[in-house]
Formats: structure tokens, sequence, C-alpha cells
């Protein structure tokens, strides 16, 4: 099944860096998306023939953003914040082009407005990068926007 991005992300493109949704499971309290690099992407810089090894925690990011829609009955996208990642480690010198990724992210921890992920991102299913990422969702988030205006 192809979801529509922009409808699950409080992003609109080109910031939308996910490509896909693999399989959502609530039961289990886990999501797989994938990205495969292109030239296309904003970040992508040709010296490196790929992407900075640094976007995978914002290829998590995004990904624990779908899950948070599905686990809130597909609401409109509310804006998160992402409060800080532990360990993040990637083996990888870049993400390179026109190879696929899994973004695979499991809620470990979930009181009312904050929430932890364990995340992993696989390359041709092997672990190829691993980050406990910490968010908030603050219920009224629209406040969060307007702040001095």
């Amino acid at each position: 099944m192809k979801y529509d991005l922009e409808k699950i992300l409080p992003h609109n493109n080109p910031m939308i860096l996910i490509d896909n949704i693999e399989e959502v499971n609530l039961d289990e309290e886990y999501i797989l998306t994938s990205v495969t690099i292109r030239e296309d992407n904003v970040f992508f810089e040709r010296e490196l023939d790929g992407v900075s090894y640094l976007l995978g925690i914002e290829f998590m990011a995004q990904t624990i953003a779908a899950y948070t829609h599905f686990k809130n009955n597909n609401e409109t996208p509310q804006i998160g914040f992402l409060l800080g990642t532990r360990s993040y480690r990637c083996s990888l010198e870049k993400f390179e082009k026109d190879h696929k990724y899994i973004i695979k992210a499991k809620e470990i921890f979930c009181d009312d407005e904050l929430v932890s992920f364990e995340c992993l991102i696989y390359n041709e299913g092997a672990e190829c990068a691993k980050a406990t990422i910490n968010a908030y969702q603050p219920k009224n988030a629209t406040e969060y926007l307007n702040i001095g205006g």
C-alpha cells in the first residue's frame, strides 16, 4: 500500500525524506519505513554521491512521526519536538545514492506527551545505524508555533 506522506507527516516536500511506509504494527508498537537515496533529495551531496550519515537521525524522526499518526487514529499531523538521541551509531560514511534503506522505530516508553523509541536503519538487511530517540508531542502544539507572534 502506498501512503500519502504529506497527510501523515507534519512536513511539506522537499522536507519529507522518507519514501514509503512498509509496515505498521500497533500491537507490537513498531513501524517500518523506507527511503531510497536520490539526487533530488534536498540534502544530496554530489561530492559524497549520497547524503551524510547524520541524516539517519531525521529518517528516524520522520518514521516516529508516521507511527504517531497511526497511533493517534490517523489525526491531522501534529508537530513534535526531538528532545535528543542517545548513542546514535552509524557504520556508514554516507547513505549511498540509489540504495534503499529500511528504518524501524519501536516504541519503548510512552508517558502521555513524552515518548522514547529504539530506532534502527537497515542496509540490505544488515543493521547499519541505531539510536534511542526521545521526543515530546504537546497536546497543544500550535501554541508553540505562535511564540512571539
